[in-house]
């Protein structure tokens, strides 16, 4: 009795806590009258500015958030704290599938999509992505060792990242500090020796960032990093020649062509490449280009059920804005009414009712044998630019 009653104390100090980070924005009269660009900050301390009618989106996500809460808090205290790794169904004999596991599953998947409470997120980050799994295979030193041995050590990788980090959402009221710039470092230089394969690229120091607000500690961050970059996404993204990233924007294409044929076909008598929207996608995985609880709400599901959410994501932006962009006359026009779009998706509703109610399902299976058909083609190109570049520094030291 008393076990129960401390639990349920315990769930009732995280919902207090976790009410108390979501504060309830309010425009001054003077900007609700006058319809003036306000600037504030969001659940994550990034610095936002819109017009009143997105401050009034912002407030009808928190009070949503707020709901989807007492949700989990409700599952919390009814199925137990870890109700969630609950799910997995037996494949093997039909007979042994445990109904309650598979009555967990539906409803994790459903409760996913619709959001991980902010307070929630760092646990059930790391229980479902496998980053306590991955963890686990290790010392739990691991990662104090691995910072400690390489803190005084200069590569390529450890420059860039000193260029990248005061870069790094400038403005933020953590991250753009002495104190923000030297825990993402030390993510980010652990995790380049770690892999020395990837190493560092751009656009990592964006999702590190975000990853450390989420999850708070630096060791956590650093595992969610790791998992993202070895199991979730697919591999090379992030390799020296970014051959991953390049095969999913072919990808991309195709499946723009497959899902949102007027759009593509327009695009094309444009002569208008997705990649020049869509690189920053797949590299800061929206992190730079949504709004924090928008990539969040996209990273819940990224880390539950794969890479291919991020096709269902970018595939919702165009098919959101098919009308406007059919009109489109010119490729600057293009980028601005995608580029307006993201900027302003305040409301992750919006963006995820469309990813996978109305672009319909993807699977897994389906998007490898679209990567398998174009890896070929992009690994030839990649190495064809690479000859003509290393023909191109010979003739220049022949010159010399």
């Amino acid at each position: 009795m008393y076990g129960a009653r401390a639990h349920t104390q315990s769930l009732r100090d995280l919902a207090l806590e976790y009410g108390l980070q979501i504060t309830t924005l309010r425009p001054s009269i003077y900007a609700r009258r006058a319809n003036l660009t306000v600037k504030f900050q969001d659940l994550y301390g990034f610095p936002v500015e819109g017009n009143v009618d997105d401050v009034n989106v912002l407030n009808e996500v928190r009070e949503k958030v707020r709901e989807q809460g007492r949700v989990w808090w409700s599952l919390e205290a009814s199925k137990g704290s870890n109700w969630y790794l609950q799910t997995h169904v037996s494949s093997t004999i039909k007979s042994s599938l445990k109904f309650s596991a598979l009555v967990n599953a539906i409803t994790l998947k459903r409760l996913i999509r619709k959001g991980i409470p902010p307070v929630l997120r760092p646990k059930v980050w790391f229980s479902l992505s496998g980053a306590a799994k991955k963890k686990s295979t290790v010392p739990e030193s691991y990662y104090d060792d691995l910072t400690k041995a390489v803190r005084d050590k200069v590569t390529p990788a450890t420059k860039q990242i000193d260029h990248d980090l005061p870069r790094t959402f400038p403005g933020h009221q953590w991250l753009d500090t002495p104190e923000g710039h030297a825990a993402l470092r030390r993510v980010l230089v652990a995790y380049s020796f770690r892999d020395s394969d990837v190493g560092y690229c751009q656009g990592l120091n964006y999702v590190g960032a975000l990853l450390l607000l989420v999850m708070k500690t630096e060791e956590d961050a650093f595992w969610m990093l790791a998992v993202l970059l070895e199991n979730v996404l697919v591999n090379d993204c992030y390799t020296y020649n970014l051959s991953g990233c390049h095969v999913e924007q072919r990808v991309f294409k195709d499946l723009l062509r497959k899902k949102c044929p007027r759009i593509a076909s327009h695009l094309d008598a444009l002569e208008f490449d997705v990649s020049l929207v869509c690189t920053e996608w797949f590299l800061c995985l929206f992190s730079k280009s949504l709004p924090s609880e928008t990539t969040l709400r996209v990273w819940d599901v990224l880390f539950y059920e794969g890479a291919k959410v991020l096709f269902h994501a970018a595939l919702a932006i165009f098919k959101m804005n098919e009308e406007e962009l059919i009109l489109a006359h010119q490729v600057g026009d293009v980028i601005n009414i995608i580029q307006r779009t993201t900027h302003h998706l305040f409301d992750p509703d919006d963006l995820l009712t469309v990813a996978f109610d109305k672009i319909g399902s993807m699977t897994t299976t389906s998007i490898s044998k679209h990567r398998k058909r174009q890896e070929p083609a992009v690994l030839a190109e990649l190495d064809q630019r690479l000859r003509r570049l290393h023909s191109l520094n010979g003739e220049e030291e022949e010159g010399k």
